[in-house]
């Protein structure tokens, strides 16, 4: 499967991609909102950072107690309820006079609710699609994403600018509830693709199995670790450009576009298995240009070449899957979703002490440096995995002295 034509022919195929279209562009619309309001009711970098990546924080929680349900429940009710959730949630978000307290409160919540989408997405997607049309189809997802991400910070800062944080609040609830209609009206009644009762006892031994491979596991710290020290970088967008965050995040999104189509679509496999971290060094390194404080639109310019190396996750995930058995699929990509977002929301909070104690410009320098360090520790340990089971006959080969 290598043409978007057949990719929207394959059932259910549809209705799943406008879903995620849906849920990207509420949430979308809802962080920097959330931000701003925080923002302007705090002057904090760290609160105004932290209130927009809060929910990801608790991704942690429901990735070591909720994530087995992700196969074993029925993927359409789970995602409409998912939906459902966030829409109730973020309309109490726009609730006028709430502490600032009460509102990380909810988008923690929200974030526990959320833990279980991702396994469940990305495993009716693959379950949907065949396997080698896996990555074309989340390909199409992420496109999706930063077409939503454009749209939606552009029309969630003119929402801001032009009305109020908590008019675009209501906007974000109101997309919600147009995933949850599509996901209940679009998808087919499917049964669990595992058998069993959720439990945390089950999500710990199936992690405990994804983590004892090394190559799964370094593949998920791959997947974690610099992009989640980049996103932190974003979160303090509002911070570095208070009144002008809005091309930053737009060019951002536009980036990542350019990365899933051309790792998704126009790279030959042979190709795109040797970019994993060319790409995530890119990801990282356009950021040490804001230690020389750019203006706006130079910044700009620097994130949306930066973001083109999110297409590194499509290499990664790829490898992820085979090197995970069918069984596990939802709980992997669950395993996967659930720690990058975490790693997020702890870069996000890591950023924005780092921002109060100096300023965003630096700490954005920082993070961009240990990203970079990040991967090239990773890079070096894969090396050495694969050099390891070449080297051990040739050991075993030499006489006993």
């Amino acid at each position: 499967m290598r043409s978007y034509q057949a990719l929207f022919r394959a059932p259910e195929f549809t209705p799943l991609f406008l879903h995620t279209a849906s849920r990207s562009a509420a949430m979308t619309v809802a962080g920097p909102a959330l931000g701003t309001l925080v923002y302007g009711a705090t002057g904090s970098p760290f609160l105004s950072a932290v209130s927009m990546f809060t929910p990801q924080l608790a991704q942690v929680v429901g990735a070591t107690t909720l994530l087995s349900a992700a196969d074993r429940i029925p993927p359409r009710a789970a995602l409409t309820l998912i939906a459902l959730a966030y829409a109730l949630g973020t309309a109490a978000l726009a609730t006028p006079g709430l502490p600032v307290g009460v509102l990380l409160a909810v988008s923690l919540t929200l974030g526990l609710v959320a833990s279980l989408g991702g396994g469940v997405q990305w495993g009716l997607l693959h379950e949907i699609l065949p396997k080698e049309g896996y990555l074309l189809g989340r390909s199409v997802c992420n496109m999706a994403n930063g077409l939503m991400q454009v749209a939606g910070y552009a029309a969630g800062g003119v929402l801001v600018a032009a009305l109020s944080p908590r008019a675009a609040l209501l906007v974000a609830a109101v997309l919600y509830l147009l995933a949850a209609s599509v996901a209940r009206l679009g998808l087919s009644r499917r049964p669990p693709r595992a058998t069993g009762r959720p439990s945390i006892g089950a999500t710990w031994r199936a992690n405990s199995l994804l983590w004892s491979d090394r190559s799964r596991r370094l593949t998920l710290l791959g997947l974690w670790l610099p992009n989640g020290l980049v996103v932190g970088c974003e979160a303090l967008f509002v911070a570095y450009a208070p009144h002008a965050a809005g091309p930053l995040f737009a060019c951002a999104a536009a980036g990542m576009l350019i990365g899933d189509v051309t790792v998704g679509r126009l790279l030959p496999r042979r190709v795109r298995r040797r970019l994993a971290v060319p790409l995530l060094v890119l990801l990282a390194a356009p950021y040490l240009l804001f230690a020389l404080r750019p203006t706006v639109w130079v910044a700009a310019l620097a994130v949306g070449s930066a973001s083109i190396g999110f297409g590194a996750s499509l290499v990664q995930q790829e490898r992820l899957m085979a090197l995970t058995p069918d069984e596990l699929s939802g709980h992997a990509l669950g395993l996967h979703s659930a720690g990058m977002l975490t790693c997020q929301g702890l870069a996000a909070t890591l950023a924005g002490t780092v921002a109060q104690l100096t300023t965003p410009a630096t700490a954005m320098t920082a993070l961009a440096l240990a990203s970079l360090t990040v991967t090239g520790t990773l890079a070096a340990a894969a090396v050495a995995q694969r050099r390891k089971p070449a080297a051990a006959p040739n050991s075993a080969a030499r006489p006993t002295p």
